[in-house]
């Protein structure tokens, strides 16, 4: 949510219980920010009319004839937050909006992977392709399997993860058994888990360099060398700087463009940014990752400084140290 235009957040108010917490200004690529809290409590019957008033503000004072600043992001970055809300309050909408209280955020980011529990005493089965690439042969096979198990509903999510729903307890380890005969893994490892990908320099024509192919590599590399690591690493493959895989919000971000190889030749790789995430609870980093001076790395040469610094990171990191907190504490020869 905090890297979106606008956005909804699920909260519950001590008088008027569930409804929406609301964000605004967020977005990526060349230009980075994060959202900001307006403050409001939404309930649900009112969010068609403030999203229509966000998006009537941009309409009416958004930066569309600027091509390098058409988003919301600049515009709520100029007026700050008290503007904005006063404006979509007087103007668009004609009332005053309840304050809320700030959600209660997990710990980490949920991507839904495994096995939970819906409301209705169902279950819905999250699993991860590798990089987010599944094939149309493969998406057939997944159709037959989720069928064969009595669900007629799959999701996908922001982090290239698909959900099968509505499975009944007792079908569950059959249909984790299934989704893994065809290259979709419910208990994934921690590389598989954490790993996407842009669609890269294969489909997009403003990709520099290979995304998909190389995370492939990579997850294979650490899953072979790494295989028992006990934390959560993500890693976002971006082919260039538009930042589709939400380079600078990964513990490893990694945008795509060219590098001087060994030979002296400009060869495909990485930029690295490192410690960034979002949507953390309360003692953990949210924010954008930290970007080295001259800190890349050659796309042959990804597989060896990921695990190396992986490795540094088991080495010394404190106890219950999370890789962001890690990256903001030490040295910068550590992650080099």
């Amino acid at each position: 949510y905090e890297s979106n235009d606008i956005a909804f957040l699920g909260v519950d108010h001590p008088e008027h219980g569930p409804g929406f917490d609301v964000w605004v200004g967020g977005g990526l690529s060349t230009n980075p920010m994060l959202a900001k809290r307006l403050g409001v409590w939404v309930p649900l019957a009112e969010v068609p009319d403030v999203w229509a008033g966000v998006v009537g503000i941009f309409r009416d004072y958004g930066y569309r004839r600027l091509r390098n600043r058409a988003r919301l992001k600049f515009l709520v970055a100029d007026w700050g937050v008290e503007r904005f809300r006063e404006v979509l309050e007087k103007d668009y909408l004609g009332r005053t909006l309840l304050d809320g209280p700030a959600p209660v955020l997990p710990s980490k980011p949920v991507d839904h992977v495994g096995v939970h529990e819906q409301a209705d005493g169902r279950h819905y089965v999250g699993a991860a392709p590798v990089v987010g690439r599944v094939s149309g042969a493969q998406l057939s096979q997944l159709a037959d399997v989720v069928e064969a198990h009595g669900s007629d509903r799959v999701r996908l999510t922001p982090y290239q993860k698909l959900l099968v729903l509505d499975v009944p307890s007792e079908r569950t380890e059959s249909l984790i058994d299934g989704l893994r005969a065809i290259g979709l893994e419910a208990r994934p490892s921690a590389w598989r888990r954490g790993t996407m990908a842009c669609t890269g320099i294969e489909y997009c024509k403003l990709a520099i360099v290979e995304t998909k192919a190389r995370g492939e590599e990579l997850v294979a590399r650490l899953e072979q060398r790494l295989r028992d690591f006990d934390a959560d690493i993500s890693i976002h493959i971006n082919g260039c700087p538009n930042a589709c895989a939400r380079t600078q919000v990964a513990d490893i971000g990694l945008k795509g463009q060219l590098v001087v190889g060994p030979d002296g030749r400009q060869v495909e790789g990485f930029q690295v940014h490192l410690g960034g995430g979002l949507g953390m609870a309360q003692g953990q980093t949210a924010g954008f990752g930290r970007k080295l001076r001259g800190l890349k790395t050659t796309a042959d040469e990804l597989p060896e400084y990921v695990e190396r610094l992986a490795l540094r990171y088991l080495a010394g990191r404190s106890e219950g140290e999370t890789f962001a907190n890690w990256v903001i504490r030490v040295d910068e020869e550590e992650l080099r």
